[in-house]
């Protein structure tokens, strides 16, 4: 057999080559078809939905909302009578004792209108003994059959009880002015701080007019506070007298501050929908003052079981609120109620029972009566 020359085998290396490059393209093209069919395949088999068992338990939680500082006592001081400031004990800041001396002012029409009370108070007193003294000298001579008509003795006895009502009005009257007279004398009804005063010496002062355009002094009370905060409707049933709070305050924001509920409004704000609470707050370093604002957190611990769930699982829509809840492989829709929030879970209330199983993460793709594929319980 003759064997190929050499230019007969070079002239068959293109067709070979040929052969070889339609085999990888070929090749190519079968492994690409085969990924894409696999990838077709994966997107087509559904991803199991995660769900997960309800069960009861108890959330507590934390109502962070600002409230203010108030003093636990503050009154305007003014003055009760007319009169000029004769002389001023204390000033802005100056911390005095229930009772101190602030300020002492005169009034000479005063003086004058006390020592006319006071002679009139003596006068009457002399009439009244006179009178006495005469109808005790008709009651001795009573004795005596006939030496007395009893009409004289009627009359000396109404002498005497008329100058015993004169003598009264007259002790009324001298101290009515006495009294006036004390009001000159301006004294603190509390302990406290002066915060503000608003008169001089040679001021003049008054009930009405001029002089009671401003209180003469504000004093407060600080080394006691009220924290004052409007808890809203939703939470109310969960703070209750007793109740310890932490706030703080933007000039000490490293510390934390606490106090008791002890008051509670026991009605909502018609305006705000929210109820007054007032904690007691001891300042008796006088660190915190009346105005400022506080940044209160209220402790919320629930006081029975209650369903709880991730807040992924709660689907807030227009149509309501509701979870998801798997029966016989398809998609149920149940509508609930929030209560508290902590974290990232959240209290649901509704027709539900301990031990549905509930999806995980729920939406409103997810229809009602919509068929679920396979689930993958969470632990």
């Amino acid at each position: 057999m003759k064997r190929p020359t050499h230019k007969a085998v070079r002239s068959l290396l293109p067709l070979f080559g040929s052969l070889v490059i339609l085999s990888a393209v070929s090749s190519c093209h079968s492994e690409e078809k085969s990924e894409e069919t696999t990838e077709k395949e994966a997107a087509a088999a559904p991803e199991p939905t995660d769900v997960f068992a309800l069960h009861k338990g108890k959330l507590s939680s934390a109502l962070r909302i600002p409230g203010e500082l108030i003093a636990y006592r503050d009154v305007d001081m003014y003055a009760k009578v007319s009169g000029f400031v004769r002389k001023i004990y204390a000033d802005v800041g100056s911390e005095v004792k229930e009772g101190q001396l602030l300020a002492v002012a005169e009034a000479p029409e005063l003086n004058a209108q006390l020592a006319a009370a006071e002679s009139r108070l003596k006068s009457q007193e002399a009439l009244y003994i006179a009178s006495k003294a005469n109808y005790d000298r008709f009651v001795e001579a009573s004795k005596t059959q006939g030496a007395v008509a009893q009409s004289s003795l009627e009359q000396t006895l109404a002498k005497q009880n008329s100058d015993y009502a004169q003598l009264q009005a007259a002790r009324s009257s001298y101290k009515e002015v006495a009294d006036m007279k004390k009001y000159l004398e301006i004294r603190a009804p509390f302990s406290g701080i002066i915060s503000l005063r608003n008169v001089s010496t040679g001021a003049y002062i008054g009930p009405s007019g001029k002089g009671s355009d401003l209180p003469l002094f504000v004093l407060t009370e600080q080394k006691r506070l009220r924290l004052v905060i409007s808890v809203p409707e939703a939470y109310t049933g969960y703070v209750n007298s007793g109740d310890e709070v932490k706030f703080t305050v933007k000039a000490f924001p490293e510390k934390t501050f606490t106090g008791k509920v002890q008051r509670l409004a026991g009605a909502l704000d018609k305006r705000l929908r929210s109820e007054r609470v007032e904690v007691d707050v001891i300042n008796n370093d006088r660190k915190l003052l009346p105005g400022m604002v506080a940044e209160v957190s209220i402790p919320l611990p629930t006081k029975s079981n209650t369903f709880v769930v991730p807040k992924s699982a709660v689907v807030s829509a227009t149509s309501g609120v509701f979870v998801i809840r798997v029966v016989n492989n398809k998609a149920e829709w149940v509508d609930v109620q929030k209560g508290l929030e902590a974290n990232d879970k959240v209290e649901v209330f509704g027709k539900l029972t301990e031990g549905d199983q509930i999806i995980t993460t729920a939406n409103e793709e997810i229809r009602n009566g919509s068929p679920v594929g396979s689930v993958k319980s969470e632990s």
